[in-house]
């Protein structure tokens, strides 16, 4: 992608158009040399975020929470034309209870803005963009003790589903679900205060409840080993996932790898 500037000079990326039905996953790893740098807006973190990241301990997790912050507003820029330091990020009510904690949203900005989820995960952090409503997760995958530990949470169908399974099939299965499910509790900008076990997100077979009407969820392979990860778009058909797998000026996208659609892969 190309750089660009923003009217009052700072460098941005011209970003590929949203499309109905399909995500732009970008992805990056926080240790890379230079990523901060390459990102083009440094110091472009609000009040609030400069706060959050001071209060990490881990030196890995405030990188972490910084780089993908600095990508979440960079991103957003090249989307929308407005400056990182000039987007004002806030948070909708939660449908659930109005709390301060629902979906992120641009406030004051065109129509056209789009909708964005951001997660990250030692190290590792992923900003999804879309034309309606989207969620992401990514998750370090589990170890089998924490899955077992877990269970209990989980929808019925999906605790049956997984109890079926051991060893290195049940800690996949479980992190597959796992980000599933808080991609669309994203998605739908609830969060975990709506409860893990409130909808099925469980593999779709013949005797399995019906997953969430209105909603596209499916897992999102990765090109970095150890994490799990998926997109939740609300759409009444199976979407599209593209991957660019870097999002920074020092480290070009490379091309963009369209996931399988939802289905193929549980």
């Amino acid at each position: 992608m190309r750089d660009t500037r923003a009217p009052h000079g700072d460098a941005i990326r011209t970003a590929p158009p949203l499309m109905p039905g399909v995500v732009h996953l970008w992805v990056l790893h926080a240790e890379w040399p230079g990523v901060v740098e390459g990102l083009g807006c440094e110091g472009a973190l609000g009040t609030e975020e400069t706060a959050r990241a001071a209060a990490y301990r881990s030196p890995r997790d405030r990188q972490t929470y910084v780089v993908a912050h600095l990508a979440l507003r960079s991103l957003l820029s090249a989307y929308t034309g407005i400056a990182p330091d000039r987007l004002d990020l806030g948070r909708a009510p939660c449908p659930r209870c109005r709390g301060r904690h629902g979906p992120p949203v641009l406030r004051s900005v065109p129509a056209h803005a789009p909708y964005f989820s951001l997660s990250h995960s030692h190290g590792l952090a992923v900003v999804a963009l879309a034309a309606s409503p989207v969620g992401v997760d990514v998750q370090r995958a589990v170890r089998e003790e924490s899955a077992l530990r877990c269970l209990g949470a989980l929808h019925p169908h999906e605790r049956q589903q997984l109890t079926e399974l051991n060893g290195h099939q049940l800690t996949l299965g479980f992190g597959e679900l796992w980000v599933r499910k808080e991609a669309y509790l994203k998605g739908i900008g609830t969060g975990l205060c709506r409860g893990v076990a409130a909808d099925f997100l469980g593999a779709p077979t013949p005797a399995a409840p019906p997953r969430p009407e209105g909603w596209s969820v499916h897992n999102v392979p990765l090109p970095h080993a150890g994490h799990l990860a998926a997109t939740a778009l609300r759409s009444t058909a199976p979407h599209r996932t593209v991957i660019h797998r870097e999002a920074t000026r020092t480290h070009r996208p490379t091309r963009p790898a369209p996931c399988t659609p939802e289905g193929t892969r549980t």
